[in-house]
């Protein structure tokens, strides 16, 4: 199972909220090319870079964050946050990112989702899946849907995508542990995807947990900023894909 290190980016600054919310924001630091250094550092080769301001604003807006990190590290690099139209999409690619991650959008405007994929590559996308009781969540979790998780993966996998990440709302930023019954149910249904664990994992113990129930790899973030999981530890454990 591969690791893959999360930054999220607030004013150009390395940040983590809680559950996704705005006023639960702490600062971890003001640089995060020295936390991608860090990460390349100890062999990990990927990074999932998010843009709050991005995400918030709807539209990219931390994309020179984007372009120092892919020029001055070799870690494959995606990216999301605020990818709304076309044009974001060629802005971020430019920019370094090897992955452009795709949320609310193939929630919310799928005609135009569809039509990105068919332009760049479906294998050029890693779909995030918000989730919420099994139901789908957009917009920064505020608003729930009312699509079934396993309906809106089969339909992407019909369309091409391969990579997916799914986030529990529930377990976010909580350090609480990740959704492995959910994680398992979507493993077994779609054995042949590219499935990415994210949100909730606090130790390496979660982390080979994944491992066991089949996940091609895990995002971790908040655990790492603050020391539930070393950076040491994480070299050991991650092995290439």
């Amino acid at each position: 199972m591969q690791i893959i290190p999360a930054i999220d980016i607030i004013d150009g600054k390395c940040v983590r909220l809680t559950q996704g919310d705005y006023t639960q924001k702490k600062i971890y630091n003001e640089h995060p090319l020295e936390i991608a250094k860090q990460f390349e550092d100890v062999g990990l080769t990927r990074l999932h870079l998010v843009d709050l301001d991005g995400a918030k604003a709807g539209t990219i807006k931390n994309w020179k964050v984007l372009e120092t990190i892919a020029s001055k590290t070799s870690l494959l690099v995606d990216f999301g946050g605020g990818i709304k139209k076309e044009e974001d999409v060629k802005i971020i690619f430019n920019s370094g990112a090897a992955l452009a991650t795709i949320g609310s959008m193939a929630v919310k405007n799928e005609e135009e989702f569809v039509k990105w994929l068919l332009i760049f590559g479906a294998d050029k996308f890693l779909l995030g899946a918000d989730v919420k009781e099994e139901k789908i969540a957009v917009s920064g979790w505020l608003e729930t849907t009312d699509i079934w998780i396993y309906d809106f993966i089969q339909k992407y996998i019909e369309h091409g995508i391969q990579q997916i990440f799914c986030t529990d709302v529930n377990k976010d930023g909580k350090l609480e542990g990740p959704s492995i019954e959910l994680y398992k149910n979507i493993i077994s249904k779609f054995p042949e995807l590219h499935f990415t664990a994210s949100g909730g994992v606090s130790s390496l113990k979660d982390l080979e947990e994944l491992k066991e129930i089949g996940c091609t790899s895990a995002i971790v973030g908040k655990a790492i900023y603050e020391g539930r999981i070393k950076l040491t530890d994480l070299k050991s454990l991650n092995e290439s894909v």
